[in-house]
C-alpha cells in the first residue's frame, strides 16, 4: 500500500505541530485514508538549529526545489508565511501537480483567487482551513456544514492578540501599552504588532470568510478597517456603565445582493455570546436564513490547534485522492461583487463628546441629530472638573453610516463642541 508523501515548507511553531500530529496519529490517519502518511522533506532556514522535536537531519533541506520538484511528493504543506515568494513556490508546486495545504491568511487574502484557479486547472486541491481562526473549523463549516443555507451575516473575533489586550484592559483597567508588552512577552503578539493591533490581520481573515460565505470575490481593499490603538480606559469604562463590552469585531453582512465587510472596535451587549469570548480565544457568529444563529468557538492560534486544522485539510485531500476527485472542490464565486455604500450600512453608534458646560448645549446637539432623523437610546452627561466643560456619552438608535458621518462633521464645526473623543459601532442588540 503506497504511502502518501508530504513536503513541508516551514518548521516553526505550526510546522512543528504538524510533524507531531502526523507522527503521533499514524493509526488515526491510516484508519481515515487507508494508507500510511510520511513526511519526506522539510524546508528550513537553518539545518543545524536546535528544535523542540527529534527529526532526522536528512529530512531537512534549504532548497525549496527539493520539495517542489520532487515527483514522489504528493502534497505540499505550507506553514512558512510570507506572500510573494510563497506564492511562487505554491504556483510551481501546483503546476507540478502537487496538492497544497496552507495556513497563510495573508497569501490567501491577496492571491487566493489566482491560486484556487490554478489548482482547479491542474486537477489539484488547495485547502486553507487554518488560515482563519486557527483550530476552529469555520471554513469547512461554511463550505460543507452550511452549504445548503444562505448566509446573511458573519460577525466574529478573529484575532487573538487584540482580544487578549482588550480583555486585560477591560477586566483590570490596565493601560494599552502595558498589556501590549505582556502580550509580546507571552508570545501572543509579534515584536512588530502593527498588523494585529491595526486590524489588518483580522481584515485579511474577514476577506477570506466573506468570499466563501457570500460566494463573492471580496478583496482586502473592500474591508473597512480600524484597529484598537486609540481605545482608552475611559471608553471601556463608559462602555461597561452602559452595559456593553468592547471587542475588535469583524463583520460581513449581506442585504439582498449587497454586502458590507469591516473590522473595527465594536460595543456588544454584555449578554451577547461574543462578549464572553476572552483572552486569546476566537469565535465567529454566523447567521443563516434557514439555520438561524450558530457560533464557532475555540483557540485562534497556537502550535497544535492550528496544526490540527492543517492535518484535517491533509486528510480531506487524501480522501479525494482515493476517490479520484481532486481539483473539483473549489467552486467559482456565484455572485458579482456588490459592496454597500455608506447610506446602505445601518448600525447603532456610541459617541463621546466634550462640550461647553452651559445651558442649551445639549438641546443644540439633540436638534442636530433630529435633523438627520437619528434618535438616542442611552445618554450620560457628566461635568468635567475645573474645565468649564462637560462630557456627553450617548448611544444612538439605528442610523445609516452616511447620516452618522455627516453628524460628526457638523459636530466638528460646532463652536459648542470642544472635542469628539471617540466613536464606535454598537452591534448585537437589534431592538
Amino acid at each position: 500500500m503506497k504511502a502518501i508523501s508530504i513536503g513541508l515548507l516551514g518548521l516553526g511553531t505550526v510546522g512543528t505541530g504538524v510533524v507531531q500530529i502526523i507522527n503521533n496519529h499514524q493509526d488515526k490517519l491510516m484508519h481515515q485514508v487507508g494508507c500510511p502518511v510520511k513526511i519526506k522533506k522539510i524546508l528550513v532556514k537553518n539545518i543545524e538549529k536546535d528544535r523542540d522535536i527529534d527529526i532526522e537531519k536528512s529530512m531537512l533541506t534549504l532548497s525549496p526545489e527539493d520539495i517542489i520538484e520532487d515527483p514522489e511528493i504528493d502534497v505540499v504543506i505550507e506553514v512558512m508565511g510570507g506572500v510573494e515568494i510563497t506564492r511562487e513556490y505554491l504556483l510551481k508546486a501546483i503546476r507540478n501537480k502537487k496538492h497544497v495545504v496552507t495556513a497563510n491568511k495573508d497569501l490567501m487574502a491577496l492571491h487566493g483567487s489566482e491560486l484556487l484557479s490554478e489548482a482547479t486547472s491542474n486537477g489539484c486541491d488547495l485547502f486553507y482551513e487554518a488560515s482563519v481562526a486557527g483550530g476552529i473549523p469555520i471554513l469547512r463549516g461554511l463550505v460543507d456544514g452550511l452549504a445548503s443555507d444562505r448566509i446573511t451575516k458573519m460577525m466574529g473575533i478573529v484575532n487573538g492578540t487584540t482580544n487578549f489586550i482588550l480583555t486585560k484592559m477591560s477586566k483590570f483597567g490596565s493601560p494599552y501599552e502595558e498589556v501590549l508588552r505582556e502580550a509580546q512577552q507571552l508570545g501572543y503578539a509579534e515584536s512588530d504588532p502593527t498588523a494585529d493591533v491595526g486590524g489588518l490581520d483580522a481584515a485579511r481573515k474577514m476577506t477570506i470568510l466573506a468570499t466563501l460565505g457570500f460566494s463573492m470575490n471580496i478583496d482586502l481593499s473592500d474591508v473597512s478597517t480600524k484597529g484598537i490603538t486609540e481605545i482608552t480606559e475611559e471608553d471601556l469604562d463608559y462602555s461597561k456603565r452602559l452595559g456593553y463590552t468592547m471587542k475588535l469585531i469583524g463583520i460581513a453582512s449581506r442585504t439582498g445582493e449587497k454586502v458590507e465587510v469591516s473590522v473595527q472596535p465594536t460595543l456588544l451587549p454584555e449578554a451577547h455570546p461574543l462578549a464572553g469570548v476572552n483572552d486569546e480565544y476566537n469565535a465567529v457568529y454566523v447567521y443563516g436564513e434557514a439555520v438561524g444563529e450558530t457560533m464557532f468557538y475555540g483557540p485562534g492560534a497556537g502550535s497544535l490547534p492550528t496544526a490540527t486544522s492543517v492535518v484535517s485539510d491533509l486528510v480531506a485531500i487524501m480522501k479525494n485522492m482515493r476517490l479520484g476527485v481532486n481539483g473539483r472542490s473549489a467552486a467559482s464565486p456565484q455572485y458579482e461583487k456588490n459592496i454597500k455604500q455608506s447610506d446602505e450600512i445601518y448600525s447603532k453608534y456610541f459617541l463621546r463628546l466634550h462640550v461647553k458646560d452651559e445651558i442649551g448645549v445639549f438641546a443644540s446637539i439633540t436638534t442636530l441629530f433630529a435633523e438627520h432623523n437619528v434618535s438616542f437610546e442611552k445618554i450620560l452627561q457628566l461635568p468635567i472638573k475645573d474645565k468649564g466643560s462637560a462630557e456627553i456619552v450617548l448611544v444612538t438608535h439605528r442610523a445609516s453610516l452616511q447620516d452618522f458621518e455627516e453628524i460628526l462633521q457638523q459636530l466638528k464645526d460646532n463652536a459648542l463642541v470642544y472635542d469628539i473623543k471617540s466613536t464606535y459601532r454598537v452591534e448585537g442588540d437589534e431592538a
